[in-house]
């Protein structure tokens, strides 16, 4: 009885297992059948890393000039303050603020009626002591013509007479002279060519010899100079320079970007700034469009030789590493290689490299954020050009090359 009941209780779980077998026999023949219809695509093969594009350059051999800069401050050649040497109101102001005045062209005119009477008084006295002097002389010639009948006393006096009044003739004159410089600063002229500043005195004032006030304030500007330190160790340079001859210095916008003008070196100055360690230096500049105004600050460029075979690259292609200087080096494969090398001066973009590399030799000048050593590099060319698709299949077929 027992044994019937578990044949029975066996027959439905057997029954269970062959159901879930069919189940799965089906599942795996419906995916063998969708991969016999649909076979999986191959996996591409790996493909060579593209060469980064930079901007190369050749290391160059020639001559280079050897500049030294500097920061300055422009000055007028000529500051002149106008002021009244004389007293009086003023009765015309003749220039207008920023005017371009000539020596000599008026400035101002102050009240000339005094010193024209100081003058014509003056002129008065000397003709009054000139009537005096003929009458004596005429005196003296009559007490002559009498010979013995006129007292030797008589003679003496009239001669001191005659010399006195011609004493004060002279004097006179001097009188004369001095009324006529009084009278002529009455009239104010510009005593330099320059550009004249801000008015400081109005029609109707009262002005004087004494006062400190200024009428107008007049700065040469053509020519004009530039005044610009550098370090203490380079004046023996400098000086050598100074000595052979006349050494150029370029006046720069402060930001390097716009030449303003060309001049030369005049002075250097008698003693170096202890505090600072530079001497003083100045050039003078013709100026003539006035591109340089006095006050503005400017950099130089001082000219002082020229280095005649230079090995040169561009400034760029001069990279900074925890050992030291060193450029990228581009092969014969259009790989990337660090190089060390030891630099000199540095002019017009172009640095001078006195080791670690030679004429000829191509450097990466621009894009090296992204090449390590032996990195494959290609020169970037702009977009559009013609050309960018032949290279980007020249570069293809190269990656290809490398990668077998």
């Amino acid at each position: 009885m027992r044994s019937q009941q578990g044949a029975d209780a066996a027959r439905p779980r057997r029954g269970g297992w062959l159901l879930a077998l069919a189940i799965l026999a089906s599942a795996g023949g419906a995916y063998a059948w969708r991969n016999r219809e649909h076979p999986a695509a191959p996996k591409p093969a790996a493909r060579a890393p593209a060469p980064i594009p930079v901007t190369l350059a050749r290391v160059e051999q020639g001559p280079l000039a050897v500049v030294l800069g500097g920061l300055g401050t422009v000055q007028a050649y000529n500051t002149v303050q106008v002021r009244s040497r004389v007293d009086g109101q003023i009765e015309t102001i003749a220039f207008r603020e920023g005017q371009v005045v000539k020596k000599g062209d008026l400035l101002a005119q102050i009240d000339p009626r005094p010193y024209q009477a100081a003058l014509e008084q003056a002129k008065a006295k000397k003709a009054q002591d000139e009537a005096n002097v003929k009458n004596a002389r005429a005196d003296l010639e009559r007490y002559t013509k009498l010979g013995d009948y006129a007292s030797r006393q008589q003679t003496d006096t009239q001669t001191a007479t005659v010399n006195q009044l011609t004493a004060q003739i002279a004097g006179d004159q001097a009188a004369i002279d001095n009324a006529t410089t009084q009278l002529s600063y009455a009239t104010i002229k510009a005593p330099i060519d320059g550009v004249t500043g801000f008015r400081l005195i109005d029609v109707g004032n009262i002005v004087n010899a004494a006062q400190q006030t200024a009428i107008v304030t007049i700065a040469q500007v053509e020519p004009i100079a530039v005044v610009y330190t550098a370090p203490e160790e380079q004046l023996g340079e400098v000086m050598r320079a100074l000595a052979a001859g006349t050494v150029p210095v370029e006046a720069w916008s402060t930001d390097g970007m716009t030449r303003l003008s060309e001049g030369r070196l005049d002075l250097v100055n008698n003693q170096v700034d202890t505090a600072t360690g530079t001497v003083r230096l100045k050039a003078s500049f013709a100026n003539a469009d006035h591109a340089l105004w006095p006050g503005l600050s400017v950099s130089t460029k001082m000219r002082t030789g020229t280095i005649p075979d230079a090995v040169t690259v561009p400034d760029d292609a001069v990279q900074h590493g925890p050992k030291g200087l060193y450029a990228f080096v581009v092969d014969d494969r259009s790989r990337a290689h660090m190089q060390p090398i030891t630099v000199g001066r540095s002019t017009d973009g172009r640095t001078q490299v006195t080791q670690g590399l030679s004429p000829g030799q191509t450097v990466v000048w621009r894009g090296q954020s992204r090449v390590q050593e032996g990195a494959l590099v290609a020169e970037a060319k702009p977009a559009g050009s013609s050309h960018s698709t032949a290279d980007a299949a020249d570069n293809a077929a190269l990656a290809s090359s490398e990668a077998r």
